[in-house]
């Protein structure tokens, strides 16, 4: 059978736990015995652990009688871990037992757990998209992504926030069992097999500026204030009273981004709006947020979202 440990705590997620659980649980009703997944939750102590909901989670194993081989060995998120590092027992776990494992990982802000153990250097890892540039800032010999749902770094899992739990371990039964038995677990479940898309289209995709009367900030609130209409560099430039050349460099080094793809992140946010609460078409919600043509908003939202605009309609329109 294939071993598989979720170190749990007091305030762990709870749906961190139970998504992999049910999807490895699922998978189980599908292949061979001797291929099945053997699930054990670690924790500190053999009583009750209260996640953040309140719920009572019961571990099968302590840290102390589970410092062995797993074929897979994850640990799940908290609301707490991004603010407050995790418990010496389980970091000791951590450090003794995923140098024994096969695969090891972790579920939303779990890669803290991971931070604190050193064992995100030089890896491409991702949690969910708030506490994301927090990982980065923490851990910054960490290649942190802030869109993907779960990426494989070699033997490494890491996931999204929360659900995205479940798109990682049925990522682990795609491999294990092939595409099939995942594709069957997903349709038991009623999830995706593939999510489309990444976590920008989940989260506020604009961030404030640092310093709100700083002239980035200017450029930035005229732009959101004026959307509909076309902008070029010199023209932004000259909002902010700068020089085209100066104002480019510094707007990147602040930002991370360029003003092109700026602007097109309102103009993004804006139709994310439109489509998710009215039925205008396409062209119309184009044309009102500065793409001009459907076609371009397709184009854009493909490219940084990963979905089409019907397609992000269908999955959050609310009417």
């Amino acid at each position: 059978m294939r071993s598989v440990a979720i170190a749990i705590f007091p305030d762990v997620q709870a749906l961190d736990v139970a998504g992999p659980v049910d999807v490895f649980a699922e998978a189980n009703q599908f292949v061979a015995q001797s291929e099945c997944y053997e699930i054990r939750l670690i924790g500190s102590t053999e009583a009750p652990i209260r996640a953040s909901n309140g719920m009572q989670l019961v571990a099968d194993l302590t840290y102390a009688d589970a410092v062995r081989s797993f074929d897979i060995a994850l640990i799940a998120g908290g609301p707490k871990l991004p603010v407050a590092p995790p418990r010496k027992n389980l970091i000791d776990w951590v450090i003794k037992t995923i140098p024994l494992c096969k695969r090891y990982g972790s579920i939303c802000t779990g890669a803290f757990v991971l931070g604190q153990a050193g064992l995100l250097n030089g890896k491409r890892v991702t949690t969910h998209w708030q506490n994301a540039p927090q990982l980065a800032q923490q851990f910054p010999e960490a290649q942190v992504d802030l869109d993907s749902i779960y990426i494989r770094d070699d033997n490494l899992l890491t996931s999204a926030g929360v659900t995205a739990g479940i798109d990682a371990a049925l990522a682990i039964v795609a491999e294990d069992h092939g595409a099939g038995i995942a594709l069957t677990v997903a349709k038991r479940l009623l999830v995706f097999a593939q999510r489309r898309g990444g976590q920008s289209q989940f989260s506020p995709y604009l961030i404030a500026p640092i310093d709100e009367h700083s002239p980035m900030a200017k450029v930035q609130q005229f732009v959101m204030n004026h959307f509909q209409q076309q902008f070029s560099v010199d023209r932004l430039a000259a909002i902010a009273g700068m020089s085209s050349r100066n104002f480019a460099r510094l707007f990147v080094q602040l930002n991370q981004i360029t003003p092109h793809q700026f602007i097109d992140q309102i103009r993004i946010d804006n139709a994310r709006r439109l489509l998710e609460s009215s039925n205008l078409p396409l062209k119309t919600i184009a044309f009102e947020c500065g793409f001009m043509t459907a076609e371009r908003m397709r184009i854009v939202f493909s490219k940084r979202l990963g979905v089409t605009p019907n397609t992000y309609r269908m999955s959050f329109n609310a009417l």
